[in-house]
């Protein structure tokens, strides 16, 4: 066991080498991804993928999966603090650091696909009060805010900075207000993942994204809120599976995990319920009164297996294992099933960026195929590797799961 002062105590931790030498080689990939950000910015989007046809690619099938996979922070703070399920305190504090890296790293390829980021204040100071993006933009930023306050005072309770009395009254009183910043950041996060899916869903030259409403809103608003609070939790119970991989010692409680899947599981049946009646409404109302068929939706490479890949294997298949207590309490089933949910969430916001885009609505249209070069992948790695070194750091400096000792001894 490392005597290192900066460590939470009586935690066992990799040597300094071994622990240097991961994080160069995550830093590595930042400088991959800020040379590619550094040609973004001086030439322009021209050196990417992106083109007259789609404007919406790789940055943001990204930003809307990472938004919807972290909302396992605003949802786990909710069930947590307003809901009392104390059970979650084991892994809380993991979700509102997963939480903080998804919306600041999409934040960062925003500011990348916006393609003059000088001009990133206009939607602040110039907002369109028209626009579902709007209400989208002002939201994010707030709740990035809410994120980085509720993740001061995970870093306050560092070993060494916790001997400062102010910085110790500083977290205590932080914590006492949690259940307030719980709830603004429930309120945030429910009308931006909303708005998010009603933007598609208001395009009316968008055959594939067009859907009917509800009162105001399309049902995609509706949609893209279900299946955020579905693959949320689980995405972060997959993140701390993957950190007890790497530093092989058991971090929460299995009985931790088994609950954010059965919280997934059922909320995932909700979803799916109204997704299926969403497609079905879609593809015998919307489409026909658009002038389409469903068979117009789908080609060779945008076919009809991604949508039975997202509502059948990544859908129906990862539902029943999470809501049947006997396959859930099966570690392998359980993170299939949170895999494979996750995955969902991803084909879904895929398709509805990319494959919207890639359809023919004009006469003199025909189907285009979307690539995305070097640069986006590069950027896209480095926001990942930034998201890893804040992990890296936070599991070995602060105390994030309160039971790993216990765990271990």
């Amino acid at each position: 066991m490392l005597d290192e002062p900066l460590l939470p105590e009586g935690v066992q931790r990799c040597s300094p080498a071994r622990f240097l030498v991961w994080i160069t080689l995550l830093v590595a990939v930042v400088i991959w991804g800020a040379v590619a950000a550094f040609l973004i910015f001086g030439w322009g989007l021209g050196v990417t993928g992106l083109n007259n046809y789609f404007g919406f690619g790789l940055w943001i099938t990204f930003d809307l999966a990472v938004i919807a996979l972290g909302a396992g922070a605003f949802f786990s703070g909710f069930l947590k603090y307003i809901l009392g399920i104390d059970e979650l305190k084991n892994i809380i504090n993991l979700a509102v650091i997963v939480g903080f890296l998804c919306y600041s790293g999409a934040m960062m390829l925003l500011v990348l696909d916006i393609g003059q980021p000088l001009r990133a204040w206009f939607g602040y100071w110039h907002a369109n009060v028209h626009s579902m993006l709007t209400e989208v933009i002002f939201c994010i930023t707030c709740y990035l805010i809410v994120l980085t306050i509720e993740f001061i005072p995970i870093i306050l309770e560092n070993r060494q900075i916790h001997k400062i009395s102010l910085f110790r009254n500083l977290a205590h009183n932080f914590h006492i207000v949690m259940p307030l910043f719980a709830a603004v950041g429930t309120f945030l996060s429910f009308f931006h993942q909303g708005s998010l899916g009603g933007m598609y869903g208001v395009l009316f030259g968008r055959p594939f994204a067009l859907r009917e409403g509800f009162f105001i809103w399309p049902w995609t608003f509706f949609l893209f809120i279900l299946s955020a609070i579905a693959s949320g939790p689980v995405f972060t119970m997959l993140i701390s599976r993957l950190m007890e991989s790497f530093t092989r010692r058991s971090l929460v409680p299995y009985s931790t995990k088994e609950l954010l899947g059965k919280i997934s599981g059922f909320l995932l049946c909700i979803y799916l319920f109204f997704k299926f009646l969403d497609t079905w409404a879609w593809a015998t109302g919307v489409l026909p009164r658009s002038g389409f068929s469903f068979e117009e939706m789908f080609n060779q490479v945008y076919g009809q297996w991604l949508l039975w890949l997202e509502l059948g294997l990544c859908g129906v298949v990862p539902a029943i294992m999470l809501v049947v207590p006997t396959l859930r309490s099966r570690p392998g089933l359980l993170y299939a099933a949170s895999f494979l949910t996750c995955a969902g969430v991803v084909v879904n916001r895929f398709v509805f960026t990319v494959q919207t885009l890639a359809i023919p609505v004009m006469p003199f249209d025909q189907w285009y195929t979307y690539i995305p070069n070097w640069t986006e992948w590069a950027t896209s790695a480095m926001v990942v590797s930034y998201s890893a070194i804040v992990v890296s750091l936070a599991h070995r400096y602060l105390p994030l799961f309160p039971k790993e000792r216990q765990l271990n001894a």
